[in-house]
């Protein structure tokens, strides 16, 4: 018979969570604007400390200044919804020893940061800016070998991004309006919160 050797290098999971957003509607975390997303992803486990992962996501975000304590917020009474996808790479640093251990309790947080490039769908668009960039997502996370080959994860992770029309409201002034204007100093930033199943692949040796 064969034998599950040790190495584990190939992993692929899924993750459901939800997306949250930073910007001139909502100008700090809210979980009243958590709406739902999810994930699948490919990781390559180059050793017990390093990971590769290559994730797609999608989802979308909201806010509405109905919701801010700031007066300006109130009379101006923007919202908005927008669809987000995203394409990433990033790298995982494993801070505990990360490996196949059967019998043991098997788990590490751990960190990550890399590259990504998002596409983005305001429900409402008053003007032709780009709806696609760069975004870096960086974040902490922990993972746990509930059942070999069964993995889950939790993770927090921010995406800074190089727009500021995320929310419709962003760029140059349109107009004389107060009211129609956001912060162009400041990009707009989003959040996913997920949680993931994965299935890693054991390499099987068989005896000569």
């Amino acid at each position: 018979m064969g034998r599950v050797g040790a190495a584990q290098k190939i992993e692929i999971g899924a993750s459901a969570g939800a997306f949250n957003y930073k910007g001139d509607i909502a100008t700090s975390f809210n979980p009243r604007f958590l709406r739902p997303g999810g994930s699948l992803f490919f990781r390559y486990n180059v050793s017990r400390s390093v990971t590769f992962r290559a994730e797609m996501l999608m989802g979308s975000i909201t806010a509405n200044d109905a919701y801010s304590k700031d007066p300006f917020q109130k009379v101006r009474n923007l919202s908005f919804r927008t669809k987000l996808s995203e394409a990433s790479l990033v790298t995982e640093y494993n801070f505990l020893n990360y490996q196949d251990r059967r019998f043991a309790l098997n788990w590490t947080p751990y960190v990550f940061a890399g590259i990504g490039y998002n596409r983005f769908s305001p429900n409402v668009r008053t003007s032709d800016y780009p709806t696609k960039g760069w975004v870096i997502p960086y974040g902490v996370g922990v993972k746990y070998q509930i059942n070999r080959p069964w993995n889950i994860g939790l993770e927090f992770g921010t995406r800074k991004t190089f727009t500021d029309f995320l929310d419709n409201l962003g760029g140059p002034p349109i107009s004389t309006n107060k009211l129609d204007q956001g912060d162009p100093s400041t990009k707009d930033t989003y959040y996913y919160i997920g949680f993931s199943v994965s299935y890693t692949f054991y390499r099987i040796t068989c005896p000569e």
